[in-house]
């Protein structure tokens, strides 16, 4: 009976030995700890999104993170229609113009896809690749005669104004085309979508060459030119460049500039307002973003006669 018991005891502290010796259970993933918060089921998407503020708030969920999903959720509901550059806002090549004659625009705006038109925005033949200009101006004056740019062009996707996001995304990934020319119920040219333009609703605003620091409004250039955030508050902007704005109910650059136009300026347009030069380097078709402003130069003084 004793021999029993204490071979009893022995299985006993075997059993505990092992239980201690065995590898403790992993940390619970994000993803399994937002499982677990999902168990019962939200009823809407807005519930859903309110679980994952939440978890934000508790630390579960950085809010980087969170605003992309629901910029994920947002691409799902929106239609190309809501984010299309304009058709009047497009920057086209005309094949019936030689590339000498378009260059220098070409090199102006920075874009690095442009529609080629047959003399119509309306007649698309397909999509140049800035880079592929290299090739005609690598090549000596007596061959570009025989070049045939139509060569290089590649070939132009049109999608509807009503197709969704999410299925555009995953078009341009499919096929690997940056852009697709958006056309109305009627066939014509409304507008153009880049991939850049629909992966920005979910991550953000992509930074380029033009972009600011968030906490700089005005960013000085070469050759006395500067770059000015449309939301610049007019007395900041007043204080730099030694004017006198004002307007009432109005407090910032970009919003007096669309009120002495009269209109919302398109991308790449120039003016001169208030003894300025205005160049606007982003904007869609509600207001403007960013503009690029120089002073006058300065009269040459004449020589006494």
């Amino acid at each position: 009976m004793k021999e029993r018991e204490r071979d009893m005891v022995k299985d006993k502290k075997n059993e505990n030995d092992y239980t201690e010796d065995a590898p403790a259970e992993p940390a619970r993933s994000l993803l399994d700890r937002l499982g677990q918060a999902l168990l019962g089921g939200p009823a809407t998407r807005e519930d859903l999104i309110e679980i994952l503020r939440d978890a934000q708030r508790r630390e579960l969920l950085d809010r980087d993170s969170l605003e992309m999903i629901e910029g994920a959720f947002a691409v799902s509901e929106m239609k190309v229609r809501d984010i299309m550059i304009p058709r009047a806002q497009m920057d086209v090549v005309d094949k019936n113009q030689p590339p000498e004659k378009y260059l220098p625009p070409v090199i102006e705006s920075g874009h690095s896809r442009f529609p080629m038109v047959d003399g119509d925005k309306d007649k698309v033949i397909g999509i140049l690749l800035a880079k592929d200009l290299l090739r005609y101006f690598m090549l000596e004056k007596k061959k570009r005669a025989h070049f045939n740019i139509h060569d290089m062009l590649r070939p132009a996707v049109f999608v509807p104004e009503s197709k969704r996001l999410n299925v555009l995304l995953r078009e341009f990934k499919a096929s690997r085309n940056h852009m697709a020319i958006v056309v109305d119920e009627y066939g014509g040219v409304a507008g153009l979508v880049t991939i850049e333009d629909v992966i920005e609703q979910i991550v953000g605003d992509i930074a380029d060459e033009y972009d600011l620091e968030e906490e700089r409004m005005i960013l000085p250039r070469a050759g006395g030119e500067f770059i000015v955030k449309a939301l610049t508050p007019l007395a900041d902007f007043n204080a730099h460049f030694a004017t006198a704005l004002e307007q009432d109910e109005i407090d910032t650059v970009g919003g007096l500039v669309m009120k002495t136009l009269g209109r919302v300026p398109r991308r790449g347009e120039r003016f001169e307002l208030w003894g300025l030069h205005f160049e606007v380097l982003r904007a869609d078709g509600r207001r403007v973003h960013l503009l690029k402003v120089a002073s006058f130069a300065p009269p040459v003084p004449q020589a006494a006669g």
